[in-house]
């Protein structure tokens, strides 16, 4: 595995190494020792898989607000998105910014999105299917998000976004006063 900070601190992407032989491929998800720099004490919590059908659908951008924040590791078993990372911590150098990585069956790369920071994801091809490793149970009262369009983010998709969840299209726009997340 090879680790490849982004922009934004804290959130990385897992370059894994497929092992190919006539019948087939190995690739390991996930070890905890060469992670170690990156997860530290947190353990997986839960493992949670998502399919998503159109070409163009946006999920995102969700997160859980402390106590219950989590980081994720998501990773692309079947077809491709264009994942995103938001940070959202309160001083952080690099608040609402946002970094993505395209992630396909093919390349095994993983993303990993820390705490204070919502995520979300556009498919590049249909039904693409994701795993995400969380270091939180899913707390419904801690959950959180913000409206995949927002004018102080400005993530810039790659595809006009479609199939949006009525959920996802009722999150709002962050307050002009919001001051990030207190971790």
């Amino acid at each position: 595995m090879n680790l490849v900070e982004t922009i934004l601190p804290g959130v990385w992407v897992i370059e894994s190494t497929a092992f190919q032989d006539n019948r087939g491929a190995f690739s390991r998800l996930f070890c905890s020792r060469e992670l170690q720099a990156i997860v530290g004490p947190r353990t997986i919590a839960q493992i949670n898989h998502s399919m998503t059908h159109s070409i163009g659908a946006v999920r995102g951008l969700h997160f859980q607000n402390p106590p219950h924040a989590e980081m994720k590791i998501v990773r692309c078993l079947k077809g491709r998105v264009f994942d995103v990372a938001v940070d959202l911590r309160q001083g952080s150098p690099t608040f609402l910014k946002w970094t993505a990585v395209e992630l396909t069956s093919e390349n095994r790369f993983a993303f990993v999105i820390p705490e204070g920071c919502a995520h979300g994801f556009q498919v590049l091809e249909e039904d693409s299917e994701l795993l995400y490793l969380h270091t939180a149970f899913y707390t419904p009262d801690a959950e959180d998000a913000v409206r995949f369009d927002d004018p102080r983010i400005g993530v810039n998709w790659p595809l006009a976004p479609t199939d949006l969840s009525a959920r996802d299209l009722s999150h709002p726009h962050l307050k002009e006063d919001f001051k990030g997340i207190v971790l």
